[in-house]
């Protein structure tokens, strides 16, 4: 028997597809507690956070008006990623999203690099979302004389708090985070609009196109700074691919994914690209800094403070949703993870709430690592990080386009069956996106300081990677020994679930 066949039988449903029993035995035990509403909003704040409010400050002021160019090219790139993996879960809805894809095309070893490359993005990401929560709350007076370092450990604190107590809670926390961001993005386009309309003055300047003809044009720094902020505005995209996570624990994915996903493209165009034009013609782009939020700076400068802080408020929710997120995720994905062995044992517990307390734990306990690095260097931690998570983003996005081209290739061979809903262009446009996303790394390294620093990380993650491999490789090879010997790969029953720690009452 051919191995591609052994893991797919071994992750295949007894049914065919159809029945309950898990296709992962990182699948068993979760409840269907998110709605189709919460899948929908979840899908738009994957879209739309710290990347957008925080970090489109410092990239306009680096590159320009050309910045919403970025956007534009980055955002396609992440729906043609989103895209393939909604056609990967209407094949077959997981937790362990595209980490269980990798165990399923690409084998053990796919699984383990996708799954902690994974965990490396959303730990980093965390990390930059604690450092942001900081640098919101230092916005306010109130808040000026507490360390960074001490705002960043009570963030996560809180948010680790919320994330172990139910999926349910979780998913009505994240409906309700979108709700926040997308109203107070729409009011500020709303907003600006009007400014643009009456001329209105913002901070001494007549808002207009004139505001791009008197300060370089389209490229004020030229284009290689465009080009070069593309490894930051790839990490503003990293949590589409939440959407594939959270199919495991909805009722109904085949119907709630693809309306989900395609949404993806139209948000992109209009909060991500529409905002960064608007900000070009309300303001100079040289007028916006690096560590401030733009909308807070143009609201600022409206005349009217509590405008300001409403929208500080606003990104500061954001970030709190981000990094609820990330812990909600690396969990599933640890649990997954660890049913096959590559993981730590105790990340597959869940408690009585039916939460992979362990994952999350593990995740809280890196992004602590955050917070010293908020002590030592407060001015350079957030550029640091989202630069290290681009390279979780990139892996992951990497990993996800490839297992899509073996699954088309194994649906050609009459192995699998091939959704309707697709990713178009295939294998071109998933090669396309694989050499877009490799570039950014390149671009990285010609960034030069922290890209290039990150760059030359890769190297360090790649040995930890082989040595981790051959630390845990007897328990992931003994455990699909013990898949096999039971019948998974020819018993008529399909694979029994390997036994995860249960609820802890």
């Amino acid at each position: 028997m051919s191995t591609h066949t052994v893991q797919e039988d071994a992750y295949r449903p007894p049914d065919g597809g159809t029945g309950n029993a898990p296709h992962d035995a990182g699948d068993a035990g979760y409840s269907k507690g998110l709605k189709a509403r919460h899948i929908n909003m979840i899908a738009i704040g994957g879209a739309i956070g710290t990347g957008l409010f925080l970090g489109a400050g410092g990239r306009l002021a680096a590159a320009g008006p050309a910045l919403a160019i970025a956007y534009a090219v980055c955002g396609l790139f992440a729906f043609f990623v989103v895209r393939a993996l909604g056609e990967l879960v209407l094949h077959r809805p997981s937790s362990g999203s595209f980490v269980s894809y990798a165990r399923e095309f690409l084998g053990e070893k796919g699984a383990y690099v996708a799954g902690w490359m994974y965990v490396v993005n959303w730990s980093t990401t965390g990390i930059a979302d604690i450092t942001a929560i900081a640098l919101y709350t230092h916005y306010w007076s109130l808040f000026t004389d507490v360390p960074q370092w001490l705002m960043a450990l009570i963030a996560l604190a809180v948010v680790l708090a919320v994330n172990l107590i139910s999926v349910k809670i979780f998913g009505e926390l994240e409906f309700w985070f979108a709700i926040i961001k997308v109203a107070a993005l729409v009011a500020f386009m709303l907003i600006g609009i009007f400014l643009l309309a009456t001329q209105h003055p913002v901070s001494g300047h007549t808002p207009g196109f004139d505001l791009l003809s008197d300060n370089g044009g389209l490229f004020p720094t030229g284009l290689l700074p465009v080009v070069v902020v593309l490894q930051g505005v790839v990490f503003a995209y990293s949590a589409v691919e939440m959407v594939g996570v959270t199919a495991g624990e909805t009722s109904e994915p085949h119907k709630v994914v693809p309306k989900a996903v395609n949404s993806i493209m139209w948000r992109v165009g209009i909060f991500y690209v529409g905002s960064v034009v608007l900000l070009t013609l309300l303001m100079p782009w040289d007028k916006y800094t690096d560590g401030e939020s733009p909308f807070v700076t143009v609201l600022s400068n409206v005349g009217v403070p509590a405008a300001g802080d409403v929208m500080n408020l606003v990104v500061l929710t954001a970030a709190m949703s981000s990094l609820n997120s990330g812990l909600y995720s690396t969990g599933r994905i640890l649990r997954s993870m660890s049913a096959a062995g590559s993981a730590p044992k105790f990340t597959g517990r869940m408690n009585r709430h039916q939460v992979p307390y362990g994952g999350i734990l593990l995740t809280s306990a890196v992004c602590v690592l955050g917070v010293g690095l908020n002590y030592v260097v407060p001015g350079k931690a957030f550029e640091i990080v989202i630069n290290i998570a681009a390279l979780g983003v990139i892996s992951t996005w990497v990993v996800i386009m490839i297992c899509h081209m073996v699954f088309v290739r194994r649906t050609k061979e009459g192995l699998l069956q091939r959704p309707k809903f697709r990713l178009p262009g295939t294998p071109v446009t998933d090669i396309v996106t694989i050499a877009f996303l490799l570039g950014v790394i390149v671009l990285m390294w010609f960034d030069g300081g922290v890209g290039r620093d990150t760059v030359m990380l890769a190297p360090v993650i790649a040995v930890a990677l082989i040595a981790g491999w051959f630390a845990v490789r007897g328990r992931v090879n003994r455990i699909a020994a013990e898949r096999t010997a039971s019948g998974g790969a020819d018993g008529p029953e399909g694979p029994p679930a390997p036994k995860l720690p249960g609820p802890r009452h």
